[in-house]
């Protein structure tokens, strides 16, 4: 296939997402559109400049993240803002799933027209799931957080959607830690203080074969389990890297609820 190139907007040549991909197959994904790019793209330069004037924003690991093709970021989560730290500062643009609660008013606005994912934590979502494979069969990167939701960042939850995509598409997926984005004691939706330093650490990509139609959930939960292992492995590389440590639990009575219906590995 050619490969088509368009210049962003930082004036660096840009692919074009795959146009040839059948989306057809198992399961398919012709029944849903493919996210809103350009604010993701557009807006990345600007957003970037105005974050940087608030916190000193630091990358480690960064060319981890495959330069071409289907990728999934898979991080932790620590603090409100790592949706859009994601989002805006990896080395390409992500689609992250994001818990539909966040879709309303002018904040569900921004998020629609920068691609971001609306994901129903509580029940089986079946379009968030072929819009992020469809993405995925695009070539485009998309991040999700398997804890679920915000808490201590230890991964100590870890349901298996990361797993799921990357056993279908075959896509890479990339471990991001992210470090610095609530302060100790800070409540769930509390912000980092002004200049604050925010770690974003990068691990090498896991990698698994893509698995045909059935896949079991025995071979989810196997793939799950040792991308876990690993993810722990690489959170304790990035405390080590940054000497830094997470800033420990929610407030009492703050922790999110875990996702209804999910499997997590502590239960697992």
């Amino acid at each position: 296939m050619r490969l088509m190139l368009r210049a962003g907007s930082s004036g660096r040549p840009r692919r074009r997402p795959r146009t040839d991909v059948d989306h057809t197959a198992a399961p398919r994904t012709d029944g849903v559109e493919t996210p809103a790019t350009w604010l993701l793209h557009g807006g990345r330069p600007t957003s970037r400049f105005l974050i940087r004037r608030r916190y000193r924003i630091r990358l480690h690991g960064a060319e981890h993240l495959p330069k071409d093709g289907p990728a999934i970021v898979a991080a932790n989560h620590v603090g409100i803002v790592d949706g859009p730290l994601m989002a805006i500062f990896s080395p390409r643009p992500v689609h992250a799933l994001t818990k539909v609660e966040m879709f309303e008013g002018r904040t569900g606005l921004v998020l629609r027209l920068s691609g971001q994912i609306p994901l129903d934590r509580f029940a089986t979502d079946p379009r968030a799931v072929k819009t992020t494979l469809r993405l995925l069969r695009e070539g485009h990167v998309v991040g999700i957080f398997p804890e679920g939701g915000r808490g201590a960042g230890e991964l100590e939850l870890f349901h298996r959607g990361a797993a799921y995509l990357a056993l279908v598409t075959g896509a890479p997926i990339v471990p991001l830690m992210m470090i610095g984005t609530r302060e100790p004691g800070g409540s769930l939706s509390s912000l980092p203080g002004r200049k604050a330093e925010i770690d974003m650490v990068y691990g090498e990509p896991f990698t698994v074969d893509p698995m045909p139609w059935p896949r079991t959930q025995d071979a989810v939960a196997d793939v799950s389990t040792r991308l876990r292992e690993r993810m722990l492995a690489d959170l304790e590389e990035a405390k080590r890297l940054t000497g830094r440590s997470l800033p420990g639990p929610l407030p009492a009575g703050q922790q999110e609820p875990d996702p209804g219906g999910g499997v997590t590995e502590k239960s697992a």
